[in-house]
């Protein structure tokens, strides 16, 4: 009964997420980095230019080696990577929770918390959407399975053992902010009692540190003297550590608010009480089975640190893990203000959540159990197991709350970003390409500009910058000093993605928000700014860093001639330079010691996005105004 519970519970995520597929803007901007891979480019956005543009170190890697493994179209490759750990998480998250409420005898395992995940829209949007979304999810339920499997073991096996703590190791890798999981699982792991083996106590814990950070250590060295920062750029550019609280609540609320999603997890919430009340009552809870010599006797705050770290190698050490870090990580998300796209930066933290009732024990009433009957009506509610009727319920209401939600529309805007910020990214890009799957990034040309993007570029062969127009209606090209500046084509445009995938590796794409685009991403935070997009650099900057004609009539009517005078001053800041060099001068051994030292100190530098301020900060003479009288 319960495999078919899985088996159902997974086909219809399956098939909703199939139903709704397609892939961001964002996922493709994730393929450019893959197809500069594939090209011998090295991780990087730019071929020359060392940005990590992408979040999730691993999703990339996963990506790059199932391109080079499959030689596939990568949409496709991508697309079938996504929905198979998206569904795969959803079976570890069963398989934990089943594990958990495993030797509660005569019990029905039927799904619920799952029922609640897997009927959110948003979710089944990203289950496929490119977006490291899938990875997230899948560490999570694999993780959580296999610290149920710990904390249950009779014996623990050193093989299974380090394989756990190397895969919450990485935690950094699927996602920054998993670092948090991940340490407080390690920390678990580090702190339970030694099992039984030949190892001392302290050699196994320093192995445990040494296994769990070889792989994140040794990338975290090699990403800070590769990039020059301690973290992605996405970081920078979202300035991550930035609070914008008030944000943060109206982002929360258009997640929980349209589809009531504070009902379900209150109903799941005190079910999983009851249910553990009443297994505890069927069967106490078994000790950690370890080897504890004279644990009785251990008095003061050396017996309550004993008892402690017993207790840590408990399931209900594992189910605080997952409620706390899904409250932590809920409270992070709030602080930074969210994010643009509806619900997606709340999806983990949900999944956390849900895992401790992915599934439900339904015990039958202890007299249908015994064979009995009920004397009459008046006396048969009596009789019943109240934890049969509140386990069932919440059942029978998850899953009516879900046939709800899964056809509830949060966002009825379609075309158009909301006053908040927020939208529905898959509607918006499938109404304004007109597919309605948008996968293939040609499907992109359909959206607008895009086709006049490459129109452009191929009617100026000798190179040029492409400037969206202030109407967003067409682009302005500002020519390359031809023959001295060479043929670049430079891009300077918001989505990366679909402009990056619908031209070829020489044509260098960056944006004013400064995902991929360093000069961009240490400018400060727009305080009124669209949440996701609030840096904005001004496109005089560009035209003079990408050394093209900053004169008219060359450079489009909307911009100064003065204020590319002032950012060619601004530019050649001395700490500017540095940080840009960190990016752009050949990676030789002294460079990349350089970074490593630096990285944190570079993570931190911002520019001013107003040329003339930034000359002042920099103390530099601006050029544009006349020099100070003499002195009498």
């Amino acid at each position: 009964m319960f495999i078919g519970g899985i088996a159902l519970t997974a086909t219809l995520f399956a098939a909703g997420a199939w139903q709704r597929r397609w892939i961001a803007d964002d996922g493709l901007i994730v393929l450019r980095t893959v197809r500069n891979l594939m090209a011998g480019n090295g991780p990087v956005f730019n071929a020359g230019e060392r940005v990590e543009a992408n979040t999730s170190t691993a999703w990339t890697f996963i990506v790059y080696f199932f391109s080079w493994l499959t030689q596939a179209r990568l949409e496709y490759v991508v697309l079938g990577i996504a929905l198979t750990l998206s569904v795969l998480a959803v079976v570890f998250a069963m398989l934990g929770a089943a594990r958990l409420w495993g030797g509660t005898g005569s019990a029905l395992l039927v799904p619920a918390g799952v029922l609640v995940y897997i009927a959110l829209p948003p979710a089944r949007d990203y289950a496929t959407s490119g977006l490291e979304s899938c990875l997230v999810i899948f560490w999570l339920a694999v993780l959580w399975w296999g610290m149920v499997r710990w904390s249950q073991a009779e014996k623990v096996r050193p093989v299974a053992f380090f394989a756990l703590v190397f895969f919450a190791g990485l935690a950094p890798l699927v996602r920054p902010e998993m670092t948090l999981v991940g340490a407080l699982a390690l920390l678990m792991l580090f702190c339970a009692p030694v099992p039984t083996t030949r190892l001392r106590p302290w050699l196994f814990r320093a192995l445990v540190v040494a296994v769990a950070g070889l792989v994140p250590i040794a990338y975290q060295i090699w990403r800070m003297g590769y990039y020059g920062l301690p973290y992605p750029n996405t970081a920078v550019a979202k300035d991550a550590g930035g609070a914008k609280w008030h944000q943060g609540f109206i982002y929360l609320w258009d997640l929980v608010g349209p589809y009531w999603l504070w009902l379900p997890l209150a109903v799941l919430l005190v079910a999983g009480v009851v249910s553990a009340r009443q297994r505890r009552a069927a069967a106490p809870a078994d000790r950690p089975l370890l080897a504890v010599a004279d644990e009785a006797s251990k008095t003061g705050w050396r017996g309550r640190i004993h008892r402690f770290s017993v207790w840590l190698r408990s399931p209900a050490a594992v189910v605080a893990l997952m409620l706390g870090s899904g409250f932590v990580l809920t409270v992070y998300e709030i602080r930074v203000g969210g994010d643009f796209m509806h619900g997606r930066m709340l999806l983990p933290q949900v999944f956390c959540l849900i895992l401790p009732v992915a599934v439900l024990p339904i015990r039958l009433p202890r007299q249908a159990r015994e064979g009995g009957a009920f004397a009459d009506r008046a006396s048969g509610l009596r009789g019943m197991d109240w934890a049969f009727v509140v386990v069932l319920a919440a059942f029978v209401g998850t899953a009516g709350w879900a046939l709800f939600a899964a056809d509830t529309t949060a966002i009825t805007a379609g075309t158009k970003i909301r006053a908040n910020g927020i939208v529905d990214e898959r509607i918006y890009y499938v109404l304004n390409t007109g597919h309605d799957h948008p996968i293939r990034a040609e499907d992109y040309m359909d959206y607008p500009r895009i086709r006049a993007m490459v129109r452009d570029i191929a009617n100026s062969p000798d190179g040029a910058l492409l400037l969206n127009s202030p109407s967003f209606m067409n682009w302005y090209l500002v020519p390359a000093p031809v023959p001295e500046g060479g043929r670049e084509h430079v891009v300077f445009f918001l989505n990366l993605g679909m402009t990056s995938m619908n031209v070829p590796l020489d044509v260098r794409v960056i944006d004013q928000m400064g995902l991929a685009y360093p000069l961009a991403s240490h400018t400060d935070r727009l305080t009124d700014g669209r949440i996701g997009h609030d840096k904005n650099l001004y496109p005089d900057w560009a035209v003079v860093d990408t050394g093209m004609v900053d004169k008219h009539p060359w450079m489009p009517w909307f911009l100064d001639e003065k204020w590319s005078t002032q950012a060619r001053t601004a530019l050649s800041c001395p700490d500017t330079q540095a940080l840009l060099a960190s990016s752009r001068a050949p990676l030789t051994f002294d460079r990349w010691r350089h970074n490593l030292m630096q990285a944190f100190d570079f993570a931190k530098y911002r520019i001013d996005r107003v040329p003339k301020y930034e000359i002042q900060r920099c103390g530099l003479v601006d050029p544009t105004q006349p020099p100070p009288a003499p002195p009498k």
